[in-house]
């Protein structure tokens, strides 16, 4: 029995960098490829204020999800801490809360790819990416450690490019980061919540628990160091898109960054932007 046990064990061989890349991976995605539209249009130029707001509140919980992964270093996350502290009920709630928000997330994140790959056929292109990645997780084809580091890289290479590409343009203007066009306090807390979105997936890290070497140590640092680096880099876009298209132009847009890299003059961009988005 014992040793039936410790074969079911996952292997303990992830350190800091392994699970700081894996929250990146999952964090780094198509949400800031989309998000930036909606937020503006709730909250104008005060999109800041709500990445901010959206930073903190994701900082919380992300602390929280370390606390809990390091007390139960077991797989299942959510589902896990749930069923312990509160009982089998509330597992079995959040585990289906997580369930139907990965659900919308595919859904926001297939239509991303849609309106930056074919913006005339977005929804075509959404299903058609669902069917694949689908079919080929059916087929037991997982995503590489190395896999990853290329994906992470790329898109990293890509938002940098926007940010360089809008901000040393000449039609970049620090006057449209004025938080004073923002509409309401409702309005900025709204563009939060739809800006949290990008922020999700450091919940992936918490769920590493049972493969990292020292869950106590790493899982704690990972979230902090993964959640910081995501933030400033969604910052520095942010206020890259906003400073050339102006918080109404931002938020009539279904591809702000693709918009942004067509006002800034930098048309050579597009396509890797595209690429870049499908690929987060």
């Amino acid at each position: 029995m014992g040793a039936a046990g410790a074969s079911n064990e996952l292997p303990r061989s992830l350190g800091v960098a392994d699970a700081v890349l894996v929250g990146l991976g999952a964090m780094l995605g198509a949400g800031i490829f989309a998000a930036l539209g909606p937020a503006a249009a709730a909250a104008g130029s005060g999109l800041l204020a709500g990445l901010a707001v959206a930073g903190v509140i994701a900082y919380c919980n992300a602390v929280s999800s370390a606390r809990l992964a390091v007390r139960y270093p077991v797989s299942g996350g959510t589902y896990v801490y749930g069923r312990e502290r509160l009982g089998p009920f509330w597992g079995y709630l959040a585990g289906w809360g997580f369930v139907v928000g990965k659900t919308a997330s595919c859904a926001a994140m297939a239509l991303t790819v849609g309106s930056y790959v074919w913006p005339e056929h977005a929804h075509l292109v959404a299903v058609t990416a669902v069917a694949v990645v689908t079919a080929v997780n059916c087929a037991g084809v997982q995503k590489s450690a190395r896999l990853t580091r290329m994906i992470v890289a790329a898109v990293l290479v890509v938002l940098a490019a926007v940010v360089a590409a809008t901000v040393c343009s000449g039609d970049w203007e620090a006057s449209r980061l004025s938080v004073g066009s923002s509409r309401s306090v409702a309005g900025v807390l709204q563009s939060a919540g739809l800006l949290f979105f990008a922020f999700a997936g450091y919940a992936r890290i918490a769920t590493l628990a049972e493969e990292v070497r020292d869950p106590a140590r790493v899982i704690p640092r990972a979230i902090r160091l993964a959640l910081a680096i995501t933030l400033t880099v969604y910052l520095a876009v942010a206020v890259a898109a906003l400073g050339v298209l102006g918080s109404h132009r931002l938020a009539e847009s279904r591809a702000p960054l693709l918009d942004a890299v067509r006002a800034a003059g930098a048309e050579r961009l597009v396509p890797v932007v595209a690429v870049g988005a499908a690929l987060a």
